[in-house]
């Protein structure tokens, strides 16, 4: 006896069969069965493996099929960010964005209290200074800020710095008047 109800019924389907020229109907274990061998031999065929989720054989795998310009293998994230950059153009930017943000370290902290990197176009950065005694001595240190920030960006990128002192807003044109 089987545990399956519907092999009960098919059971006895198949003893009322027997009686006649009829072939016994299959249960439906045996169809699953059947289907499931059917299916490993087209899988088989396709030359997947089954039940692997369509992975092809490790024999028969193809070479897969890549978008050019994609690596399949892993890399650095490093490296992959300096390619990036160099293929957009981009070095000279993110260099001079990396002077933005480390302006203590070039110039050390004392004179980065006083000053700020305020802009950078066709080699010319412009630096803010608080006060104009901090201005005069960036002015002061402008050539050694120069070598010091080539360095750092690559030679050629960094011609000249031109320092601002703070502003006493604007002035009145005309004569100078005494008060």
């Amino acid at each position: 006896m089987t545990d399956d109800p519907q092999d009960v019924h098919d059971a006895a389907g198949a003893a009322d069969a027997s009686d006649g020229a009829a072939p016994p109907a299959k249960t439906g274990v045996e169809l699953a069965r059947e289907a499931l061998a059917q299916a490993k031999a087209d899988a088989l065929k396709r030359g997947t493996l089954p039940g692997q989720g369509g992975k092809k054989k490790r024999g028969a795998r193809p070479a897969p099929v890549r978008d050019p310009g994609r690596g399949g293998d892993p890399r650095a994230f490093g490296s992959a960010i300096r390619d990036l950059l160099a293929t957009r153009g981009w070095e000279q930017r993110a260099a001079v964005g990396g002077v933005f943000g480390n302006w203590p370290g070039i110039v050390g902290p004392e004179l980065a209290e006083h000053t700020r990197p305020e802009k950078f176009e066709n080699g010319v950065l412009t630096v803010a200074a608080d006060s104009t005694t901090w201005a005069t001595q960036l002015r002061l240190l402008a050539a050694t800020l120069v070598r010091r920030l080539n360095e750092e960006l690559g030679q050629g990128t960094v011609r000249q710095v031109k320092v601002t002192g703070p502003s006493s807003g604007p002035r009145r044109t005309g004569a100078w008047r005494v008060r």
